[in-house]
């Protein structure tokens, strides 16, 4: 991705996904320890609290469709903004868990809207068959955004007399910046409301994967970092930094799978994916049962890093539904349902998984996560896709015409 080829929007979308992901990756940093040090929650509250902070991903599909008159980029602007709104209500109006959970609604609704848009909008922005290799290029920008948000948290609770304020503040910095420039960018058409509340039995594969994905997903976003601050009582400097390595590692490998993904297809992808899950789910959950502390705290470490990487992969279930997708308007819509469908499920999951924990010990929330990841392949490889025809072919050139790469 050369500066100088690059076109107007596509900069200005490089230069928000930066702004958005340096925001983004401050509040993870640092939120676990938050509600550890402000609340000190048990396994099981931390687990329900994904309730509130999930719930807006299933309000994604009505409120895309009640906005259904701004377009895309606009519709990223109002996100951005809720999340900015959000983040700085957290760091100041939290007095209660309560008002706690009120402001991490607000922010999650914002996080949870731009999802979708994130994904549609890059690859409205790339050249015919390469997809992928745009949302690879735009993960990677993120990635290096992670890298300076993560480290900003590290070094300003090691060196700096961070508060937890700093870090909200500085997050919603970041994404009132990201949603300026985003402002900036030409709109595009926006989309009816009906197409958004109309799921297609057609893409039932594709809301199955991204169910699956949910569930995977909401496993380690709850409870793997859950596990470094209480099981092996890390600090917040623990997760900065494991956020920094991840983000590095991200730098080269986003590029390289989406480069995959287009040479090599979905499917692979895919199931490779859930292979890979499967060892790192063991290897978080039951690490401790046969290693030593230090070493199994080095396993946990390694399996959230290689997760970090895993949940990358999702953009293979985005370049898929591109290329099934019976007409352009119908890929925004069918993300936007997907984020819905499989929050529906993660909130679900997140609350199974903080009872198993509670009753049976943390190790056996990741080992239903083994469970998932083998549906997870099973689903994987009765991934198909189709030959472009000229209906395929019309539709692909309408969302990715050549003068907008």
């Amino acid at each position: 991705m050369r500066l100088a080829r690059m076109s107007r929007e596509l900069k200005l979308f490089v230069a928000a996904s930066f702004a958005m992901g340096a925001a983004f990756s401050m509040v993870d940093a640092a939120f676990n320890n938050f509600v550890n040090d402000r609340f000190a929650l048990s396994g099981w509250q931390r687990s329900f609290l994904e309730f509130p902070r999930e719930l807006p991903g299933m309000s994604v599909i009505v409120m895309s469709a009640l906005l259904w008159f701004l377009c895309s980029r606009r519709l990223g602007v109002v996100a951005l903004l809720l999340g900015a709104a959000g983040a700085l209500l957290i760091g100041f109006g939290s007095g209660t868990y309560g008002l706690m959970i009120v402001c991490l609604f607000v922010y999650s609704l914002g996080q949870h809207m731009f999802m979708p848009l994130s994904s549609s909008i890059g690859m409205e922005l790339a050249r015919e068959g390469q997809a992928g290799q745009r949302l690879g290029q735009l993960n990677a920008v993120r990635n290096i955004a992670t890298i300076a948000g993560s480290f900003l948290v590290y070094l300003g609770f090691k060196f700096l007399a961070f508060t937890y304020q700093h870090v909200f503040v500085g997050a919603a910095l970041g994404l009132a910046v990201a949603a300026g420039l985003m402002v900036a960018m030409q709109p595009d058409k926006p989309q009816k409301p009906a197409v958004y509340l109309k799921p297609r039995r057609e893409y039932g594969l594709y809301y199955v994967l991204s169910i699956l994905f949910g569930t995977r997903k909401q496993l380690f976003i709850t409870f793997a970092p859950w596990v470094l601050v209480t099981v092996f009582r890390q600090p917040t400097q623990t997760l900065a930094t494991l956020l920094t390595v991840g983000g590095i590692i991200g730098i080269l490998f986003q590029p390289v799978l989406g480069w995959a993904i287009d040479h090599w297809g979905e499917r692979l992808v895919l199931a490779a994916e859930a292979v890979l899950l499967v060892f790192v789910c063991f290897g978080y959950g039951f690490g401790k049962s046969f290693l030593s502390e230090g070493a199994a705290f080095w396993v946990a470490c390694l399996c959230f890093l290689v997760d970090q990487m895993l949940l990358s992969v999702n953009m293979a279930r985005a370049t898929y539904i591109k290329k099934i997708a019976l007409r352009p308007a119908d890929v925004q819509p069918a993300l936007t349902l997907s984020v819905s469908l499989d929050h529906i499920f993660s909130i679900a999951i997140a609350l199974v998984g903080g009872w198993i924990w509670s009753a049976f010990g943390f190790q056996y929330v990741f080992l239903l996560g083994v469970v998932i990841a083998l549906a997870n392949l099973v689903a994987a490889l009765w991934v198909r896709i189709p030959q472009a025809g000229p209906v395929i072919e019309t539709a692909v050139a309408a969302i990715v015409p050549e003068e907008r790469a």
